[in-house]
């Protein structure tokens, strides 16, 4: 199931490494591409939905397991400008 997903580890990384590896691996990726980010960071679960909301993308879940967060987000078309 995994292989239906770009895998981003931002296991020990704090407030805004987290959101700035999403963006960067977002970038490299076409539109209808699911994200699965992996942090240790509990902040991650508000600062990365503000993120993927802000920038026109899927929020799919959040979710805490085994003391890491999880956040899924599919990549929309890039958000128009404002």
């Amino acid at each position: 199931m995994d292989d239906l997903y770009t895998l981003v580890n931002a296991r020990n990384l704090l407030c805004p490494m987290p959101v700035i590896r999403v963006q960067e691996a977002v970038e490299q990726l076409s539109p209808g591409s699911l994200v699965k980010v992996v942090c240790s960071d509990p902040g991650a679960l508000h600062d990365i939905p503000a993120w993927v909301r802000i920038h026109g993308h899927r929020l799919i879940s959040t979710s805490e397991k085994k003391g890491e967060y999880l956040v899924v987000l599919e990549v929309q078309d890039e958000a128009p400008a404002s």
